[in-house]
């Protein structure tokens, strides 16, 4: 097991959910992403998806986007995005890290030297959004012989039929978009999310966390009483970019002090539910 499996396990032992953070690397600068990492992870941060900034962000509603544009401004690479990981393993081994992002950089890098790249620094799996079941058979089989999760997409429209391949050929959890839309947008439906998500777990015993709509330790609180973690990056994307020209410390303390509010919503439900 690596680390997301083993740290979805240790939470679902003890009848808890994952607080799923996103944030994307050099976002509003590169120097402000590790202590966001390490402050995130004290407040509360169960994984960490770790954005590769792209300049065709395509899932991405504006908020996003934004953060993508002002770190492409910095020059922020795929490499650079490894590198931080690297970092960040110096005093941190057991918080899960995923890249999250799109296919061109890690083709333009190549498969196996990502791979190699990307496991030597501590990178525990990807969410490459625009690489679909159909097309990421081999970079899943090199993924996995490195010990490293695909996590792939289901989106609200996804039928049967397509859930149960992605189902084959997921490892870590299934990232359950809650709208209809790119991020940040539209109302959460926490029936329809209940719903749709009872429905999968007819097809799968992988973990399921739910994002796209989840700002705030309400949302957060009603998603996880079904879901097994809950993803937020909006929400903190917005507040890196509001605070561009604080202090790096400033930025990671606000980001922190933002999820702490979410993982207590998370946390409170899971008691509530024993």
């Amino acid at each position: 097991m690596n680390r997301i499996t083993t740290r979805l396990k240790e939470l679902g032992s003890d009848h808890k959910k994952a607080v799923v953070a996103y944030i994307v690397n050099g976002d509003p600068r590169p120097s402000t992403t590790l202590s966001t990492m390490h402050s995130l992870v004290e407040k509360g941060t169960d994984i960490i998806e770790l954005g590769v900034p792209f300049s065709d962000p395509m899932a991405e509603g504006p908020v996003i986007a934004r953060g993508h544009e002002r770190a492409l401004a910095y020059h922020v690479s795929l490499k650079d995005c490894i590198e931080t990981v690297r970092e960040f393993r110096k005093t941190n081994q057991h918080t899960p890290v995923i890249l999250m992002g799109y296919a061109n950089p890690i083709e333009r890098m190549g498969y196996d030297a990502f791979v190699e790249q990307a496991t030597s620094a501590g990178v525990d799996g990807v969410l490459i959004v625009d690489l679909p079941p159909e097309e990421s058979g081999v970079l899943n089989q090199k993924l996995s012989k490195a010990n490293m999760s695909m996590i792939f997409l289901v989106a609200p429209t996804t039928s049967e039929e397509r859930m149960r391949k992605i189902a084959s050929e997921a490892t870590g959890f299934i990232y359950y978009v809650s709208l209809r839309g790119v991020t940040g947008a539209g109302h959460l439906d926490i029936d329809e999310v209940q719903r749709k998500l009872e429905s999968m777990r007819e097809i799968t015993s992988l973990p399921i966390c739910v994002g796209f709509g989840i700002k705030d330790a309400a949302s957060a609180k009603a998603i996880s009483r079904f879901a097994d973690g809950v993803v937020v990056g909006s929400a903190l994307v917005k507040m890196m970019g509001e605070m561009e020209n604080a202090e790096d410390t400033i930025i990671a303390n606000m980001v922190g002090g933002l999820i702490e509010e979410i993982a207590s919503g998370v946390h409170t439900s899971s008691e509530e539910k024993i």
